[in-house]
This record gives C-alpha cells, sequence and structure tokens, in this order.
C-alpha cells in the first residue's frame, strides 16, 4: 500500500502538466489511461493463460470498479485544472476517513477509535503540509470531494472482490469500465461542446510520453492496491493513503521548485507517524 501511494500522486503532476501546458482534456488523459491499462493487462493475460484466464467470478462488479475510479479519476483532474494541487488533495484526503466508516458500513469491520483518531492524526498532518487557502472553498471544491466519495466506494468494493478474483484480472475488467465511463464522457462532450470532456490529440512527443507514463503508473499502482485490499481489512490500510502527500512534497520540489518548510517536514512526520502506528498496533494484534 505504501508502494502504491507513493507512485499514484505523479499521475496528478503529469496530468496538471499535460492539461495547462499541452492543452490535453482531462477526460482524454483518463481515457487514454484506461485503454491502455486494459490493453496493456490484456496481453499480459492472454500470454500467461489465454482467454479463459480473462474470466472471473466478479466480472459486472469490477466494472462497476472501473466505472466508479473512471468517474473518479476524470472528475479530479478537471479539479486540478483549475484548482491548485495542493488544495485539491487536502479537499480529496477526506476520503479515507470515508473509507473507514464505509468498511464499518458495508464490510462489517471493526473500526475502533484508534483507527479513527490516527486518521484524523493523519489528515491534520496533511493539512499542515499543504496548508489550503480558505479561497478554495467554492463550488469547484465540490469536485475534488466527489472525487474522495467514488473512489472510496471504490476502494471498498475492491476490498469485496479481492477475496475472490485475482488482481490482473480484476483491473482488467476495471480498466474496461474506467474505458466505457471515460468514452461515454467524451462523446457528451463532444456533443455539447464542453471542453474539459471533448476529445484533444497530444500535439507533440512529450505529451504522448507522459501519456504513456501516466498508464504505467496507474496499471502498477492500482495492481499494488488491489494486492494490498485482498490481504487486509480495508480500515488497516486506509490512512496509509496519506504517504500520498510524500510523494507530491517531493515532486512539488523537483518539478515547482517548492522546498518543504519546518512546518512541511513536521506534517510528514505525523503522517508517517500515524500510520507506523496503525501498523505496528496491528501486528502485535
Amino acid at each position: 500500500m505504501v508502494a502504491a501511494m507513493l507512485m499514484a500522486p505523479l499521475m496528478d503532476v503529469l496530468s496538471k502538466i499535460l492539461s495547462n501546458r499541452h492543452g490535453v482534456s482531462p477526460v482524454t488523459i483518463t481515457w487514454t489511461r484506461f485503454a491502455g491499462q486494459a490493453l496493456l493487462l490484456l496481453i499480459v493475460i492472454l500470454a500467461r493463460g489465454g482467454f479463459p484466464a480473462l474470466r472471473g467470478r466478479h466480472v459486472g462488479l469490477n466494472l462497476l470498479r472501473g466505472m466508479l475510479v473512471g468517474s473518479a479519476v476524470s472528475i479530479f483532474f478537471i479539479a486540478i485544472k483549475y484548482l491548485p494541487l495542493a488544495e485539491a488533495i487536502s479537499i480529496f484526503f477526506v476520503e479515507p476517513l470515508i473509507v473507514l466508516q464505509l468498511s464499518a458500513l458495508l464490510l462489517g469491520e471493526k473500526v475502533g477509535w484508534r483507527r479513527n483518531l490516527a486518521a484524523l492524526v493523519g489528515f491534520g498532518g496533511a493539512l499542515l503540509i499543504i496548508q489550503p487557502t480558505y479561497e478554495v472553498f467554492g463550488p469547484t471544491a465540490l469536485l475534488p470531494l466527489a472525487t474522495a466519495t467514488l473512489f472510496a466506494l471504490y476502494l471498498i468494493l475492491s476490498r469485496k472482490v479481492g477475496q475472490a478474483d485475482g488482481p490482473l484480472v480484476m483491473q482488467f475488467w476495471s480498466g474496461v469500465g474506467g474505458f466505457a465511463v471515460c468514452s461515454a464522457f467524451l462523446l457528451a462532450g463532444s456533443a455539447l461542446d464542453v471542453g474539459d470532456l471533448a476529445l484533444t490529440v497530444p500535439g507533440n512527443g512529450f505529451a504522448v510520453l507522459w501519456l504513456a507514463v501516466i498508464i504505467v503508473l496507474a496499471t502498477v499502482s492500482h495492481l499494488l492496491i488491489i494486492v494490498a485490499f485482498s490481504r487486509a481489512e480495508a480500515s488497516i490500510l486506509a490512512p496509509f493513503q496519506y504517504v500520498e502527500i510524500v510523494t507530491l512534497t517531493v515532486a512539488g520540489y523537483l518539478v515547482f521548485g517548492e522546498f518543504p518548510s519546518p512546518v512541511k517536514w513536521l506534517g510528514i512526520a505525523i503522517i508517517v507517524g500515524s500510520g507506523l502506528y496503525i501498523f505496528l498496533r496491528e501486528r502485535r494484534r
């Protein structure tokens, strides 16, 4: 889970670069990501076991997972086109708290006060690093919040389905579902002439390269998430999502020249500490 969370934020950084510097629409990025994921995993699965290996016990639920995450990523990529990346992420980081509550409600997992407290502490550490401004909390702020809700449902379904299906098959059908919902967004965007939903062709080789990197990052990081959720309770894994902020901090320095202040280093320490607390306590149990 930690490895996945260190990789996943790089997609957000590359998406913001593609949207703002190369003019690629957010939904085009998401559509390409899921098309590439489905094709890449199709090749791997067929090479390993042929067409019978594509069968899964929960194809319908995996397609639904893909539709949820496809919608979530599309909405978030639109959000970070207009919002500063830090502010968008700060709003999205209510998502582990949503996962904690849904894991108790939908999966019957026991979520005690210690896990809830550790998640809240991690969220506080994330806010120390991000330090969102008050201006961000307007109508556009609802986009990352919608993303958080959809992604939480995606993770809960991953926990449920991961007990029966393998990660490659799960992510192939998830890629198909994401591709389908993004195709619907593109059709609607073209019909309604909505730029953020319309299909745009990358104008240079760098844009194509970044799209290819996003495909690889998305495929590998989500495979790691699936493996994690098939082996541990969602309520245990949820707080580890705050590790994302470590990658965002490093990327902010390397890409945008923003070196972390002492307060931000304190936030990183709090996030790591909250995750280690849950990890060590669950090992003792």
